[in-house]
């Protein structure tokens, strides 16, 4: 971007801000509130309201095995059958980093609009994938209407694109910080002041507007005080660990997607890819959905090792098979989740040699450094876990040592694997 957008339009550049910021808030708002809706009426929990203190996991817990292996098979036809006829009769889709580093060319409107919903109603009906890409989706094509009906040339355009989505993120999962932080730091690749400015206003407005709709908790509960200093040497330790570990889910995801093709295949590799955590979830009801609750289980530190191993693996599995079967959703919280369940693997280990220290504190740092690798955004991850959970000021220096040591491992290895 070469001009001041705050000086050379100023006025339709507020009013872009302003608007953005609304239209991403209520979209973030409305996409959040179906989730629930749909989740509520297909475990068939909390049919009274919908958003209730009763959670995705214990009420697909509290389902019996048949509704809950019918529910995800529901999800699986709806996968399978949505983006094959998306893909064979839709527009060619545009995703956002396309239209930011084109802003000229505009995401389509009917295509974008029914992927984000098809995301959004395949995660409620048990998808392991993350729910976040939707609101980003529709907050991005809202901005890029925005533009054109103020007439924003292409840096404005470009910078309003990034700023919607990134307020799209901050509005289903209140994170105004987080927000801002991933349209400077993923999108637009910058931290110039107007740039900032700019994201800060619009994620701070769709947060706010979001929060009318859903309530201003925090995403996850820790209640762990302040961090022992032991667990800096751990985090000092398992950052590289961390690091090679989320290189491998990038790649192992990252190819699951590339082997996707359009065709009458997509129907049944996603009817038998979500049959299959189905099946599973009968045994293992912590399975379905993006993740958060087996998130919350290992900061409560409330599982057995037997228990968050099998996790850890059927995890992955079940990802790279819905990821492989052709359906679409973010790898956030996925990703949040499996380098949760891999750092208590790596705290039973710690624990053998220096005795001590709550098991949530490593699934909170390790999941944070996981996810900071594997989407390749840092600063982004440490204000995400800082606004998820509202931890102790104590945690910041080992998140911020561990999350700098996996970063930096898994971009050495692609570097020298590339």
């Amino acid at each position: 971007m070469n001009k001041d957008l705050s000086v050379t339009q100023p006025l339709r550049w507020a009013l872009a801000l302003i608007f953005t910021g609304i239209v991403a808030g209520i979209c973030g708002m409305l996409l959040a509130l179906l989730l629930h809706f749909i989740q509520h009426i297909a475990f068939g929990y909390s049919l009274d309201a919908v958003i209730s203190n009763e959670s995705f996991l214990s009420g697909v817990t509290a389902a019996t095995d048949w509704r809950r292996f019918s529910a995800i098979v529901c999800g699986g036809l709806v996968a399978g059958w949505g983006w094959w006829l998306l893909g064979r009769y839709g527009s060619q889709r545009v995703s956002i980093s396309q239209t930011v580093n084109h802003p000229n060319k505009p995401m389509p409107l009917f295509t974008t609009a029914i992927h984000a919903l098809l995301q959004i109603i395949t995660v409620a009906l048990g998808s392991p994938l993350g729910r976040e890409v939707a609101p980003r989706e529709a907050g991005a094509l809202g901005a890029g209407l925005i533009a054109n009906g103020l007439g924003l040339d292409a840096d404005a355009r470009k910078v309003l694109i990034a700023c919607g989505a990134g307020a799209g993120l901050a509005a289903v999962y209140n994170v105004p910080l987080a927000g801002a932080l991933f349209t400077l730091e993923v999108l637009l690749v910058t931290f110039r002041w107007e740039c900032a400015v700019a994201a800060l206003i619009t994620s701070a407005i769709a947060s706010g507007v979001a929060t009318l709709g859903l309530g201003n908790e925090v995403q996850y509960h820790f209640l762990v005080g302040a961090a022992p200093a032991s667990i800096i040497a751990w985090a000092i330790l398992c950052g590289p660990i961390l690091g090679a570990a989320a290189m491998l889910f990038r790649k192992l995801t990252q190819r699951a997607r590339s082997k996707v093709k359009t065709s009458l295949q997509m129907p049944l590799f996603c009817l038998l890819s979500f049959a299959l955590l189905g099946g599973l979830s009968v045994i293992f009801p912590q399975l379905p959905g993006n993740g958060k609750g087996p998130m919350q289980l290992a900061l409560d530190g409330a599982m057995p090792m037997a228990l968050f191993i099998s996790l850890l693996i059927l995890k992955m599995l079940v990802i790279l098979a819905v990821l492989r079967s052709g359906a679409e959703g973010g790898l956030l919280t996925p990703g949040l989740t499996i380098g949760a369940l891999f750092s208590l693997i790596l705290c039973a280990v710690w624990q053998h040699l220096v005795p001590g220290g709550n098991s949530g504190s490593f699934a909170l740092i390790g999941g944070t450094a996981f996810l900071a690798a594997s989407m390749q955004m840092p600063l982004t991850a440490v204000a995400l876990l800082l606004e998820f959970t509202g931890m102790d000021h104590s945690y910041l220096v080992p998140v911020i040592l561990c999350t700098s040591g996996s970063f930096l491992m898994c971009r050495w290895l692609e570097k020298a694997k590339g």
